[in-house]
């Protein structure tokens, strides 16, 4: 059995865990003889309060979750302590060293990028949170332009929605391009915004 994790914290983006958990949720729950579970869990396991106000409960405490085989990090305001959090880093560090696969949704990768995970590798993040990709680690190739970044063993997207993009691609490298051409027709997923893009965002 595969186990994708979700890490919950005050302040996560809303979308940020529930796009993607859309998306593997429906793949793991309507298709589980490929073999794969979704879960999120928190420090404590208690409930968050989101971004927007949100409430989440989490489905595990970190000391009772399993070993994992992806790992999902959302963004949110609840970032930008995490990138300046040493317990929080040493946490992702360790994750390096124990999952196969690691991404990120939106400033997630702020914190791969604040833990040293990004050095040298092609990476994004929201727009509006690319300069800071960049001066957290000079060293990374900001894709400026791109929906998700697969680097192989780091995956990550840019802001909120783009994480749907990502959880798309990820069933598509975990059970195949099939499995996630039925995932989206499952959860109807064909953008076509009403509202055309102001132009100060590059995603």
């Amino acid at each position: 059995m595969g186990r994708i994790g979700i890490p919950l914290f005050n302040d996560v983006e809303e979308l940020d865990v529930v796009g993607p958990w859309e998306v593997l949720g429906m793949w793991t729950q309507r298709w589980p003889e490929d073999g794969w579970e979704v879960f999120t869990f928190s420090d404590d396991g208690a409930a968050v309060r989101c971004a927007k106000g949100l409430r989440m409960v989490p489905d595990l405490a970190e000391a009772d979750r399993p070993p994992l085989d992806v790992l999902v990090y959302p963004g949110g305001r609840g970032t930008r302590p995490q990138v300046h959090d040493e317990h929080r880093l040493a946490w992702v560090r360790a994750r390096r060293a124990d999952v196969p696969l690691l991404t990120s949704v939106c400033t997630g990768s702020l914190v791969y990028a604040a833990a040293g995970l990004l050095a040298e590798r092609p990476a994004t993040t929201h727009w509006a949170s690319l300069p800071l990709l960049a001066e957290l680690d000079p060293s990374i190739d900001v894709r400026a332009t791109d929906r998700f970044v697969d680097d192989g063993s780091v995956i990550t997207a840019a802001g909120v929605s783009a994480g749907i993009d990502m959880a798309l691609h990820l069933v598509a490298r975990l059970a195949g391009d099939d499995r996630a051409s039925q995932v989206r027709r499952a959860i109807q997923y064909d953008p076509a915004p009403p509202v055309a893009n102001p132009g100060n965002d590059p995603g």
